[in-house]
């Protein structure tokens, strides 16, 4: 997970911006580059895990700039959207799936180009407001994404929905790119809104959520689907478990700022 980057005296938004940014770019420099769109019978194509895992990663980046241009950047709901904002969400809603017209490298690099000039102008022309109402902003559509990789990955062993063993590795690693991008995020969210959450007593259970999104990161050298009484793992299940934790406690923490 990419560094945080968090010192005191910085402007507000920084480490949450800088988080944004990063897990976007290690996809696009990764080793292949960003491989959803790779055309057939190149390298890139004959890949399933990585490909989901940067899928899983961008759907969280996707809704954690949205948040950003609609509530954490803005002081009130009158307030104008900041022009680079709405540029970066606007970038990562490309398809990830295309080559050209534009490629989903290029969108995604302009939308990082965004989130970088944002940042530039973090404590001038644009805002950061770590406040509990935004924090739950943020953290809804976090809970609703963990539900429903939660769900996919409860599908492996289902009776009456049974997962094909041919997918069932691709939703691991999405799920796992979910997780992986929330983690950063959470840890950006720890920093930013630090004085919400030592007021609440929330720190604690926000470092709960961290726990559980770092053992979600298990590499396991081959997805299994064993049965419980069998010798083989079952990982979607093992997965599920740190992401289920992860979602319950996310739900305590609204309540808690919902309370006040």
């Amino acid at each position: 997970v990419p560094a945080l980057v968090a010192a005191e005296g910085q402007p507000p938004g920084t480490a949450f911006v800088t988080m944004a940014h990063d897990l976007m770019q290690v996809q696009l420099d990764t080793f292949g580059g960003w491989l959803p769109n790779d055309l057939p019978l190149t390298p890139g194509w004959y890949l399933d895990d990585t490909p989901n895992f940067q899928l899983g990663v961008l759907q969280v980046v996707r809704h954690a700039t949205r948040v950003l241009r609609d509530n954490l950047s803005r002081q009130r709901t009158s307030d104008a959207v900041h022009k680079e904002a709405d540029l970066a969400f606007t970038g990562f809603a490309n398809d990830p799936h295309r080559w050209a017209f534009p490629s989903a490298e290029n969108a995604f690099g302009r939308g990082n180009a965004a989130l970088e000039r944002f940042r530039a102008d973090l404590g001038g022309k644009a805002g950061f407001y770590p406040r509990s109402d935004n924090l739950i902003q943020f953290l809804d559509p976090m809970m609703s994404e963990l539900g429903a990789v939660t769900t996919t990955l409860a599908k492996a062993r289902s009776t009456t929905e049974p997962t094909s063993w041919f997918v069932i590795d691709d939703n691991f690693y999405y799920a796992q790119g979910v997780a992986y991008a929330m983690l950063g995020f959470m840890r950006a969210v720890r920093f930013e809104f630090r004085g919400v959450l030592q007021d609440k007593n929330a720190m604690e259970i926000t470092d709960q959520i961290i726990q559980a999104l770092e053992e979600s990161q298990f590499e396991p050298w081959l997805i299994t689907n064993g049965r419980p009484e069998g010798i083989l793992a079952n990982h979607s299940n093992n997965l599920k478990v740190y992401l289920d934790d992860a979602r319950q406690k996310m739900n305590s923490l609204v309540s808690i700022l919902v309370k006040g």
